[in-house]
């Protein structure tokens, strides 16, 4: 077993929460339609409530333990834009999307190789939750993009 840096995940991991929180607040507070600002609130609330458990993870540090030969794709994730209010509302929800399944993938992959049974069962929740955001946000676009269809 491995001791990777507890520290510098959990912080990218709050990073990762406060960009959205940031994101989905401000959408929020600028989008017209009724729905679509009660979802972007939700989300906002949601990423808030994963930013103080992930806080409170810095609060009490642990050691944690990753299979050490395993590549973390952490480069993959270096260049993604920040979001942008100023988007079309179709392009935000996509690029929602693809964060929503970037973070999903990255705590899955993290559970996947911890050595402790605790700390994957922390990652494999976190995974879901971004999974849940996703499959909401999915639901939006498909209505949004596919209205016209019906």
């Amino acid at each position: 077993m491995s001791v990777y840096g507890y520290e510098e995940i959990v912080a990218s991991a709050v990073d990762n929460e406060i960009e959205a929180f940031d994101f989905y607040s401000s959408a929020a507070g600028k989008v017209a339609d009724v729905t679509l600002k009660a979802i972007f609130k939700d989300l906002a609330e949601e990423e808030l409530k994963h930013r103080e458990f992930l806080q409170n993870l810095l609060s009490e540090p642990q050691k944690m333990s990753f299979d050490p030969g395993h590549d973390y794709n952490i480069a993959q994730a270096v260049d993604d834009p920040k979001l942008s209010i100023w988007m079309k509302p179709s392009e935000a929800i996509a690029l929602a999307i693809k964060k929503e399944e970037d973070a999903m993938v990255k705590y899955s992959r993290l559970a996947t190789v911890s050595s402790d049974g605790p700390q994957k069962d922390m990652f494999e929740a976190l995974s879901r939750m971004e999974q849940g955001h996703k499959v909401k946000l999915e639901t939006l676009y498909n209505d949004m993009a596919f209205a016209e269809a019906w």
